[in-house]
């Protein structure tokens, strides 16, 4: 049962609720990044890897620290019990993920840097990407779309960052693509640039959504 929960989520993180085409997060990389395929890899993959990491910390933070029910907090009080710190839940979250980026943007500044100059500005936007701070947040409201309704429990967690970060990365890879080949064509000077890829996208949108026929 609990492998049939997981393969569903990757599928619906994937291909049916993608965070991009679905969700409409994460619009700027989505845009700013995927002029070429080589710079998509590179924000696709450290997007991913920052979306494992978050889901996993942030679900160990969140469970352990903030929620009064599991919350260690209450060993440390005098029989009061845990104090209720969910209100803190956005604002820890961010912490998480600005320190995980900070640690990206350090590591390909040092191994990487050609890939360090090709993604400019969005690298360190990615402390603020709504969809990295959008998955840690759906891992611990649950997963309605499958009739989760609570908490995911840690595997899932972790499973849902990982699926909807390769979803990220399969969305920025295929924009790139359609990118590179209209370079090939004759486009409305008025159309060019941003206009012409919020069409592109919209039908890119369009075309997942024959996904959401799928039945498990």
């Amino acid at each position: 049962m609990e492998i049939k929960v997981l393969f569903m989520i990757i599928i619906y993180s994937v291909l049916i609720q993608n965070f991009v085409l679905s969700r409409f997060l994460g619009l700027c990389p989505f845009f700013g990044c995927s002029q070429r395929i080589s710079s998509a890899i590179g924000m696709g993959c450290a997007i991913t890897f920052v979306m494992a990491l978050a889901s996993a910390i942030t679900w160990i933070v969140y469970t352990y620290l903030l929620d009064p029910a599991t919350s260690i907090v209450g060993f440390f009080t005098e029989g009061n019990g845990a104090p209720d710190l969910r209100f803190l839940r956005t604002i820890s979250f961010i912490l998480v993920i600005a320190v995980l980026v900070q640690f990206i943007e350090m590591f390909l500044q040092k191994k990487v840097p050609s890939l360090y100059r090709a993604l400019g500005i969005f690298l360190p936007l990615m402390a603020t990407n709504c969809a990295i701070l959008g998955v840690a947040v759906l891992n611990v409201e649950g997963f309605t779309a499958i009739g989760i309704h609570t908490k995911l429990t840690f595997i899932q967690s972790v499973t849902q960052g990982v699926a909807g970060g390769a979803g990220f990365l399969l969305i920025l890879i295929l924009m790139a693509g359609l990118r590179e080949k209209m370079e090939l064509v004759t486009i409305p000077e008025s159309m060019k640039g941003v206009p012409i890829a919020c069409v592109t996208g919209g039908l890119m949108a369009l075309a997942f959504m024959g996904f959401s026929g799928l039945s498990f």
